[in-house]
């Protein structure tokens, strides 16, 4: 089955060249003073206050504490820039005041008024309230109930996002690093590690933009330690121990299958990217995604669920339809083999994912078609044999035993004596003469198609 680890999702990195910029300008001061109202309605100096002033025609930010007076100086401010003075200290709302030029001789005044909770504003919050126009933010004007409830709206919606916006980073740093650790646990075939890892990363964001990518390697994880499970089952003497054994495969390949499935249904609902490489970056996920999807969803059908074996041709048909994108866009000629030999896989594993189903009839066009682009694919040769034979048997019917008889004469014909299959075939071919007086009949040869 297919196994093949997804190309980094989270991996994007924009790198910002800083240029240095040089220019003769002239500085001056920047000064004011900060008072406190207090909850008497007395004005005193808010001595210690904390003032900060944000340059918003270009990134700047200065701070400074206000003197035993409320007075504070700025030195070496930029006359050419535009600044937002604001004020904050414990127990008393915050004051801001926009429109801001250095040089020019002015006293700034800020007023704090309390009570409050003490918030020190962001450069967001305070171009917020700037862009707003508050009658507050003159640091003196006496505010209505209404522009109070304004600006704490606009203050508290500020601080949602950037509530947001932590948690974003720290979703971020956390899915980041479980993917890392997560691939490295895969590569070391630790599965147990790699799921759990994929699982804490998941827990931190279900719907961030990388989810995708845990849980296609998640997917792939959960395959591989059911097959281990499996194989265990298989050799245990016990059993229960094989029991046990079968029976977790089964739950590891219905989780792989749904979380391969999730994955892909995340990655087609993303809008695509404007930005050609992000783009190219997406569709390559969704790529692998579809890969990864196929293999989960043949095993599921295989081991879990026959009946579900509409399910699994629709996964590989989208695989391969992607596939072959991936065949017409290939740069390199070494790209178009590798291409080309995954879609000849995949159109095998779908046609033995029916065969192991025992949907026999869809099985044989599933290898006849193979044996259109390759009349001597052995393995197409063998299964159209046993599946015209299983045909046969099933509806009594002599013309599907001298088909199969066909096919598994050339299969005979052309595998070499180390195949291991060929004695099976042969076996079968002595039951169709000896029982059903079937002979072997040379096959027509069938018309080639075009590759994609």
């Amino acid at each position: 089955m297919f196994r093949r680890y997804l190309l980094p999702f989270l991996a994007s990195v924009t790198l910002i060249a800083l240029v240095s910029i040089s220019a003769s300008a002239q500085i001056g001061q920047l000064r004011g003073h900060v008072t406190l109202k207090q909850a008497d309605g007395t004005v005193v100096p808010a001595a210690g206050a904390l003032v900060d002033v944000f340059r918003i025609d270009m990134t700047g930010k200065y701070n400074i504490k206000a003197d035993k007076k409320g007075e504070f100086v700025f030195a070496g401010m930029f006359l050419a820039g535009d600044y937002i003075l604001t004020a904050s200290m414990p127990g008393a709302q915050p004051s801001f005041r926009p429109g801001v030029k250095a040089g020019r001789d002015i006293d700034y005044p800020l007023e704090l008024i309390m009570p409050g909770d003490g918030k020190r504003l962001t450069m967001e919050e305070a171009k917020a309230l700037a862009a707003d126009k508050t009658p507050a933010t003159s640091g003196g004007a006496k505010e209505s109930a209404e522009d109070r409830n304004k600006r704490a709206e606009i203050l508290k919606k500020n601080e949602e996002i950037a509530a947001s916006n932590k948690k974003a980073e720290e979703s971020n740093a956390v899915i980041e690093r479980t993917f890392k650790a997560g691939n490295a646990a895969l590569s070391a075939k630790n599965y147990d590690l790699a799921i759990a890892q994929f699982d804490e990363g998941l827990a931190a964001d279900p719907e961030h933009p990388g989810a995708p990518a845990l849980l296609t390697n998640r997917s792939m994880a959960l395959n591989s330690r059911a097959v281990d499970k499996y194989n265990a089952g298989i050799k245990a003497t016990d059993d229960a121990a094989k029991t046990a054994g079968m029976e977790a495969a089964k739950k590891d390949w219905t989780d792989a299958a749904q979380t391969a499935a999730k994955a892909v249904t995340m990655l087609k609902a993303m809008p695509t990217p404007t930005d050609p490489t992000e783009a190219a970056r997406a569709k390559l996920n969704l790529y692998y995604a579809l890969l990864t999807r196929a293999a989960a969803t043949c095993f599921f059908v295989v081991k879990v669920d026959q009946t579900q074996v509409d399910l699994g041709v629709t996964a590989f048909e989208e695989y391969l339809a992607a596939e072959n994108q991936r065949f017409a866009s290939a740069a390199t000629q070494k790209d178009k083999d590798d291409s080309t030999a995954k879609k000849t896989k995949a159109e095998h594993d779908m046609a033995q994912m029916l065969f192991d189903a025992n949907v026999f009839d869809r099985a044989l066009l599933a290898y006849q078609k193979i044996l259109e682009a390759n009349p001597d694919d052995l393995d197409a040769l063998l299964r159209s044999g046993q599946a015209l034979f299983n045909i046969g048997a099933i509806n009594s019917d002599k013309a599907k035993y001298q088909e199969a008889a066909n096919y598994l004469a050339k299969f005979v014909e052309k595998a070499p004596d180390t195949d291991p299959f060929k004695a099976d075939a042969k076996a079968i071919l002595d039951t169709l003469k000896d029982q059903a007086n079937v002979k072997p009949e040379k096959l027509p040869t069938p018309t080639r198609r075009r590759k994609p």
